[in-house]
């Protein structure tokens, strides 16, 4: 099968293969496809032999995972937005990043163990948006204090 034409490069410190593996086993329709060697030292600190690149998918968006080295760090600038069809959802993949060395951050965004931002957005939520108006407006206004989104939260705001 040919390359995807276009795929997410993020740049990892030096554990790219950890948390490839971690999201493969985290989110569905995703997978660790190859794990590259670099063929010899680089600038950053890598070596000869050690995993340079991982290739693998999160809910079926194409990845590369660098080892790069420390210099660069990731921000709330770029995340991955993974929507969720119910509470169940919402909490299963919001506790296995935040268990997992995560953190929690406000209005349904944590942080995995490697810096990786994610957004998990109950559908509920994004469809309120979608809405605009007076129903926007509420769904708004109860996310604004959560951490996890609260899809019954949602809901009872939706219904006004």
């Amino acid at each position: 099968m040919p390359a995807a034409k276009n795929t997410v490069c993020i740049w990892y410190d030096s554990e790219a293969e950890a948390a490839a593996n971690f999201y493969a086993q985290t989110f569905p329709d995703s997978q660790v496809t190859a794990v590259h060697q670099a063929p010899s030292d680089y600038p950053g600190g890598g070596k000869k032999g050690k995993v340079l690149t991982v290739e693998f998918t999160v809910a079926g968006i194409p990845c590369i995972g660098l080892n790069g080295g420390p210099q660069f760090k990731h921000s709330e600038a770029f995340s991955f937005q993974i929507a969720t069809d119910d509470q169940a959802e919402t909490d299963r993949l919001w506790n296995a990043i935040v268990g997992n060395g995560g953190q929690e951050s406000q209005c349904g965004w944590c942080k995995d163990r490697w810096g990786i931002n994610w957004q998990i957005t109950p559908r509920v939520l994004t469809d309120a948006m979608a809405q605009g108006g007076e129903v926007a407006a509420r769904a708004f206004q109860a996310m604004m204090p959560m951490k996890k989104i609260d899809v019954a939260a949602i809901e009872k705001a939706v219904r006004g």
